[in-house]
């Protein structure tokens, strides 16, 4: 197996702790994009900025035909609005704040590989690297690729990689087909007639449908969509323009759909537009539906998977390798990369003890420097394999 360069893992750590201590948020990642062009072409990488605003593409070509084939590995470099409660040297500087889902460690991973892949890689052809801004807003692939991003680096598979705590640290893990779900987000408002609480026989109170319809909803998962399939509706807020002695105009039902394939995402917009409509009309009230498509499935094609399997075998060796993880319902906006470029997207241990076992999104969350090493291992031997 492929040894990194001597010192790499410590450089690593150094570009994750300074990242960590300046996270920025959304497209707003300028100091961050500025770093890593600034190391990729230290390396003698061909680097292209503002990609998508604020997104930063690297190519590294190599071997007598390097344009024989091209594959793009892809890390996402934003931070999330959450105030850090960690009390490390390296914790956030910026208050409100913080790398609370890994991705400086993301980063400083695809970073590692970088290097190691220019001084000493040993294929013959082109890679992609794609520094990404704004995933946790699922806005971030998109822009890259309306900016052009597989017409200027016309890659024929991609890779994604996302820590994952509660797996044991250094391991990875993956699966073909559906690996995280589709996010969408529902809005309802329901419009009656409010009034005097005293009075209720004068109004049209829109709290009864909604209450129904909150009841409604939950029948989707149990009674309209396959047992088979996996499927999330929460409703998480009920908004009213009432008072305590008031009773409102309008109800406002907000929400969070999670499903696995295109079908069922379909299945249950229906379903909740009919449930909707019926029971506002049962209460002679108004309604409307907006369900909005956030993030798509993030699939998995069989062939970039077989692949992103042998490499991360050679690395990890089939003891330290899960090759059919359960799929996760939290979503990623790696999909709309997939959803051009056949990929495969891994998930590597982050750790199940209290080092690496925190939650993602939560304000004690830090990304385990002891899996440095291994992500960029990966990276690097797949690349060496693909190539």
């Amino acid at each position: 197996m492929t040894q990194l360069i001597d010192g790499l893992v410590e450089q690593m750590t150094t570009w994750r702790h300074q990242m960590h201590r300046l996270p920025e948020t959304g497209f707003d990642v300028h100091m961050t994009a500025q770093l890593i062009a600034s190391l990729l072409k230290e390396w003698g990488l061909e680097v292209h900025e503002g990609i998508g605003q604020t997104g930063v593409v690297a190519v590294l070509r190599k071997g007598d035909r390097p344009d024989r084939k091209m594959i793009a590995l892809r890390a996402d470099t934003d931070a999330l609005p959450i105030t850090e409660l960690n009390t490390f040297d390296h914790r956030s500087s910026v208050d409100g704040k913080m790398h609370g889902c890994g991705h400086d460690g993301h980063s400083a991973m695809l970073l590692g590989a970088a290097c190691q892949l220019a001084k000493r890689g040993e294929f013959e052809g082109t890679v992609v690297f794609i520094f990404q801004p704004n995933e946790e807003h699922g806005l971030g692939a998109q822009a890259m690729i309306d900016d052009g991003l597989f017409e200027r680096f016309p890659a024929t598979e991609v890779y994604g990689m996302h820590n994952l705590p509660g797996l044991e640290a250094g391991v990875l893990a993956l699966r073909a087909g559906a690996i995280m779900a589709s996010e969408s987000l529902l809005e309802i408002q329901i419009n009656g007639c409010g009034g005097h609480a005293s009075s209720p026989h004068l109004v049209n109170d829109p709290i009864i449908p909604a209450t129904h319809l909150v009841q409604g909803l939950q029948t989707i998962v149990s009674r309209t969509v396959d047992p088979s399939e996996a499927v999330v509706v929460s409703v998480t807020e009920v908004l009213t323009d009432g008072a305590r002695n008031v009773i409102p105009s309008t109800v406002t039902l907000k929400g969070d759909c999670r499903t696995f394939n295109d079908a069922t995402t379909d299945q249950v917009e229906r379903r909740i537009r009919t449930l909707a409509a019926g029971i506002s009309e049962a209460f002679d009230t108004l309604v409307e539906v907006t369900f909005s498509r956030e993030f798509f499935v993030t699939h998995n094609a069989e062939a970039q998977t077989q692949a992103a399997q042998c490499a991360a075998l050679k690395v990890n060796g089939p003891e330290r390798v899960l090759l059919d993880v359960p799929p996760k319902s939290f979503s990623e906006d790696f999909a709309c990369l997939q959803r051009v470029v056949p990929g495969c997207y891994v998930f590597l241990g982050n750790g199940a003890d209290s080092r690496g076992g925190c939650m993602l999104h939560n304000p004690h969350y830090d990304f385990n420097d002891n899996i440095l090493e291994t992500g960029a291992l990966y990276w690097t031997a797949l690349v060496e394999q693909q190539l």
